[in-house]
């Protein structure tokens, strides 16, 4: 295919699809979640919202396997969860980031996991105190536990909602993981980041008799304010 052919080509599928830059990032975030094992094949979801479009989500669709999913099978939904398009239906978890969208307009991209160390804490009733530095300046503090909701509910939403606070991140009670971003590489990256954070968890309290060290108090308010001025200087 000739230079030119591609320019061609490029052109005609923006005009056919205007969310082309938003699928391939998407779906690109579904692969990472695969492949880093935040997810099973058919397990989790992300979403991203959708620039200029009147509150339109992009998300992924339901009974979908990520190895064979294809950008175009993501799914464009209003904010009601109605897809926009025949085709594929929308994640039952839909609901789920519909509500977090509507409660934190900061927030333009949701993931929610599964991962192992992170679901593990989630079944045991135990939130992730901030024990590292990068929770404070990542996640906001301490990874909370939303309390025990039906999944594919608007409840779960705002259980999840009422953990997450301003956080970045919260653990479903018998669930899994919810990460939210300004971007869905921010948002994958904050559900990576609490996965690795529930395994030096569980590994502390091994060597450490069954227990884990927090930050002290005063740490972490002064990296939030830290954090606060940079993101207000930003």
């Amino acid at each position: 295919m000739t230079q030119q052919n591609r320019r061609r080509r490029a052109a005609t599928t923006t005009k056919t699809d205007p969310w082309q830059e938003q699928r391939q990032a998407l779906w690109e975030v579904c692969q990472q979640m695969y492949q880093r094992g935040l997810v099973g094949a058919f397990s989790g979801n992300a979403s991203l919202r959708l620039p200029a479009s009147e509150g339109q989500l992009l998300v992924t669709p339901t009974h979908n396997s990520y190895y064979g999913l294809k950008p175009e099978e993501l799914v464009v939904v209003d904010l009601a969860g109605q897809p926009l398009s025949a085709g594929r239906k929308p994640s039952s978890e839909t609901p789920l980031h519909l509500e977090i969208y509507r409660q934190r307009p900061d927030v333009m991209a949701v993931v929610h996991t599964h991962s192992r160390y992170a679901s593990a804490a989630a079944v045991a009733g135990r939130e992730i105190p901030p024990i590292i530095d990068e929770m404070v300046s990542s996640i906001g503090g301490a990874v909370r536990l939303a309390e025990y909701t039906m999944p594919g509910t608007a409840d779960l939403g705002r259980a999840a909602c009422r953990a997450l606070g301003s956080h970045q991140a919260a653990l479903l009670r018998n669930h899994g993981v919810v990460g939210v971003g300004a971007g869905i590489w921010e948002a994958l990256e904050v559900c990576d980041l609490v996965e690795r954070v529930a395994q030096i968890f569980v590994l502390a309290q091994v060597f450490g008799s069954g227990s884990a060290t927090p930050l002290a108090p005063d740490i972490i308010e002064r990296q939030l304010a830290l954090l606060r001025q940079r993101r207000s200087a930003g």
